[in-house]
């Protein structure tokens, strides 16, 4: 995976989450508990961190949400078996909602996917809201096999994704699509 692979998912850089053997956190919220094994570094995410990611030497994850309360991906966490299956009906429903940039990638785990959605600086609330809809649209196809990201059933720490290793497949629209 290439550096301008990574670029198209505008990550926030400003620090990143690196993972630990223990648990580092146990956070309660809204009756819950969670146990983050995930420590936030307040450093850059930088080039050779990434390539650190890539090679499997350490695992690293971003932040969704930037320190704004700004959105620039609404995110599809796909934990199934099929993903080509799967990115199809996404693609398609993603296309007829007018969403015409997106990118899936794979992860570390063989048939997951975690598909970015390039929406631009929403607010928080906005994706959200975007997320519910789009994962509802989606259930009414197929049966559920991921989770939106962000959402507000977990807490900001929670609202994390590890990095990419692979490009699945890329959706690049052009402004007269919706015309077709």
């Amino acid at each position: 995976m290439t550096s301008m692979d990574l670029k198209l998912i505008k990550m926030v850089s400003s620090h990143y989450w690196l993972k630990k053997e223990t648990v580092v956190d146990k956070l309660t919220f809204k009756g819950r508990t969670f146990y983050n094994k995930f420590e936030k570094v307040n450093s850059s995410l930088t080039q050779a961190v990434i390539n650190q990611h890539l090679k499997g030497e350490i695992t690293v994850a971003h932040s969704i949400v930037n320190s704004h309360g700004k959105v620039e991906n609404i995110v599809i966490d796909y934990n199934g078996r099929d993903p080509e299956r799967f990115y199809h009906k996404a693609q398609l429903l993603l296309r007829e909602e007018g969403y015409i940039n997106f990118t899936a990638y794979q992860t570390k785990t063989e048939g997951h996917l975690h598909v970015y959605i390039h929406k631009g600086h929403t607010t928080l609330q906005e994706a959200i809201q975007l997320g519910k809809m789009i994962s509802m649209k989606l259930a009414a196809k197929q049966p559920k096999q991921w989770k939106m990201f962000p959402n507000d059933d977990t807490p900001d720490e929670y609202n994390i994704l590890t990095l990419p290793y692979e490009v699945f497949a890329k959706e690049r629209g052009a402004s007269w699509s919706k015309h077709m």
